[in-house]
């Protein structure tokens, strides 16, 4: 019997197959080369920005859960609370209104600096490594990422040459105000898509004109008029920015919004013609984007000045947040050139942003001269803006070398304003940080497109004014390890997800540690009291942290002096009420807790014998 020797399948579509895609591989690595080859020095600076910013963040490297910034580690440690809350909404666990702390009324994050956009968008880092890894990631990034974006707009949209761009976007990235607010304010130094809203708005500009009206001819064509598909696209990215710019940092928007405001005053009025041609389809288009914007921003906006822990006002104090006039020609403690003794002029180490130093003045305002007559118009918004920002930095009162001058300063006109007499008037100052690096890279592209002495002068001018203002590292400090009870998991113990667990002390505004506890849990329980912004100033105005409780400031006496008070009935039934008001399941006493052994025994008085899991003491209430 014989049979048919089976036929191999036909090979032939296989092996097309195959082929077809390794050449699709190829081709899609040729572009890929070819494309890294046509932006090599794009990728440069940007590489050269990145190794900057993590030379400049490098002290919380090494271990970013044990290293914290030397200088502001309160709000550091606000932050990755914020960051870690933000990332629950990878979990499904997310609300304006959070419960995680301030147990049982929450915080409103909207009426909070809360950067809700970045902390969703790291949430897998959050969630894997911890917020500390994410918080010194975004340190970095938010320099390296603004000085990028500026360098693209000067380098593509006013077609500078890349060394000018390049410095340009260097000083914006890393100028003293930036450095400075990298101590912890990520809201602040998040700014890398402000270059992406400005040059939406100079796009739907371009759009919006139609161009000189010339009569058609045997040799003139009829102008173009408007391009409204640009200008609906120019607003609706706009719209997008503004709205993801309100989840990283309002006070960011605002600044931004008041100097484009200016300067684009300043422009129409040295423009007349081109005010009066663009003026109508330009304002439909900031309607359009307006518009767009608030179908998206109504409702939190709304929740952030009248919903529940809502605040429609400023806390801060604008007299006590006012730059000191003779800090603009010092040069900060931060920079390679300044000195420790120029911090008296500002308040804290967060807020050196008007610390520019006469060096940077005198050649900015040489190549202010120096550009006017081939930029006219943008020169002068530059000019008129950097005035009006710098001047409303010096608050409601002029101070000169930390004395009040009884001289009125421009803010003054801005109170009694909503919302906007709140803003802190220093930081106005951060305003001049791109203002200043666009005068200086009109300056060194004209002066590197000429071929005379300018092309030597005005580089060595502009690099001598740079250096000075040259930043140094931030400093850090090793901080306390989070208890083995909260890292290990163990909190799950005697507090379920989501339940309030009551650390021992509490924390507060001057003394938040008990944060990175929950930070460290990823917000899986909530706390009492703690460092936010709420409703609880008189007449409920804005305040810091909330009311303590007396079982709380009892706590915290022991605490602060190490005595152990007499404890009696009525402490008892006040601690028990307490317990009850934060809704807590837990209380919990690490041993690294000051005065340890005086807060246990006055727990044990109020609470009853304690019970040992793993390096804390804890009191199931």
């Amino acid at each position: 019997m014989s049979s048919a020797a089976p036929t191999a399948p036909d090979a032939a579509p296989e092996q097309a197959f195959l082929l077809a895609d390794q050449v699709n591989r190829q081709a899609w690595a040729v572009r890929l080369l070819a494309a890294v080859r046509r932006h090599r020095a794009d990728l440069l600076v940007a590489l050269i920005c990145t190794v900057v910013a993590a030379w400049l963040t490098h002290g919380l490297w090494p271990d970013p859960t044990g290293r914290t910034l030397a200088l502001n580690p309160e709000d550091q440690t606000l932050y990755e609370w914020f960051l870690a809350v933000d990332a629950r909404a990878l979990l499904g666990d997310f609300s304006l209104l959070t419960d995680r702390l301030n147990a049982p009324d929450g915080v409103n994050l909207m009426a909070n600096t809360t950067v809700i956009a970045l902390g969703i968008v790291c949430a897998p880092i959050t969630l894997l490594l911890g917020a500390p890894v994410t918080f010194a990631l975004l340190a970095a990034a938010n320099l390296a990422g603004t000085a990028v974006a500026w360098y693209l707009l000067f380098q593509r949209t006013m077609r500078a040459r890349r060394l000018a761009a390049a410095l340009g976007g260097g000083l914006c990235g890393f100028g003293p105000g930036m450095i400075s607010q990298t101590n912890s304010h990520l809201h602040m130094t998040a700014q890398w898509l402000v270059p992406v809203i400005v040059w939406l708005v100079v796009r739907l500009l371009r759009a919006s004109d139609p161009g000189p009206a010339t009569p058609p001819g045997p040799d003139r064509l009829p102008s173009a008029g408007p391009d409204r598909r640009r200008i609906f696209s120019s607003a609706a990215g706009l719209a997008t920015a503004v709205t993801a710019q309100v989840f990283i940092g309002e006070e960011v928007l605002f600044l931004a919004a008041i100097t484009l405001l200016v300067m684009a005053v300043s422009y129409a009025v040295v423009d007349r013609d081109l005010a009066r041609r663009a003026l109508p389809n330009f304002a439909a288009g900031l309607a359009v984007a307006a518009g767009l914007a608030l179908l998206v921003l109504g409702y939190p906006l709304w929740f952030q000045f009248a919903g529940p822990q809502g605040v429609a006002d400023g806390m801060f104090s604008p007299a006590y947040f006012s730059a000191d006039l003779s800090s603009w020609w010092t040069l900060s403690p931060l920079s390679v050139a300044g000195s420790d003794e120029s911090a008296r002029l500002t308040t804290g180490p967060a807020e050196y942003n008007t610390f520019l130093g006469w060096p940077l003045l005198l050649v900015t305002a040489a190549c202010a001269v120096w550009v006017w007559v081939g930029r006219r118009r943008l020169v002068l918004a530059c000019v008129v803006a950097a005035l009006v920002m710098g001047a409303l930095s010096l608050g409601p009162e002029v101070v000169l070398g930390g004395t009040r001058t009884a001289l009125p300063g421009p803010y003054a006109l801005l109170a009694g304003l909503p919302v906007v007499d709140g803003a802190l008037p220093m930081r106005f100052g951060l305003a001049l940080l791109p203002i200043i690096a666009t005068l200086l890279v009109l300056a060194l592209d004209r002066a590197l497109r000429s071929t005379g002495r300018a092309r030597r002068l005005v580089p060595l001018a502009v690099v001598a004014a740079l250096l000075p203002v040259f930043p140094t590292p931030l400093p850090t400090a090793e901080r306390p390890a989070v208890p083995e009870f909260i890292t290990g998991g163990h909190w799950q113990q005697c507090v379920r997800p989501g339940g309030v667990l009551v650390p021992v002390p509490l924390p507060t505004p001057k003394e938040p540690w008990p944060m990175r506890w929950a930070a460290a849990a990823d917000a899986g329980f909530g706390l009492p009291e703690g460092f936010f912004i709420g409703p609880y100033g008189r007449g409920g105005t804005a305040a810091m942290g909330t009311f303590k409780q007396p079982t709380s400031a009892l706590l915290a006496d022991v605490a602060r002096r190490g005595d152990q008070p007499a404890i009696g009935d009525e402490q008892r039934r006040q601690a028990a009420r307490d317990v009850d008001f934060w809704n807590a399941s837990c209380v919990a006493l690490a041993d690294d807790a000051p005065h340890v052994e005086s807060l246990r025994a006055t727990l044990e008085q109020l609470y009853g014998p304690a019970t040992r899991i793993a390096d804390a003491w804890i009191w199931r209430v």
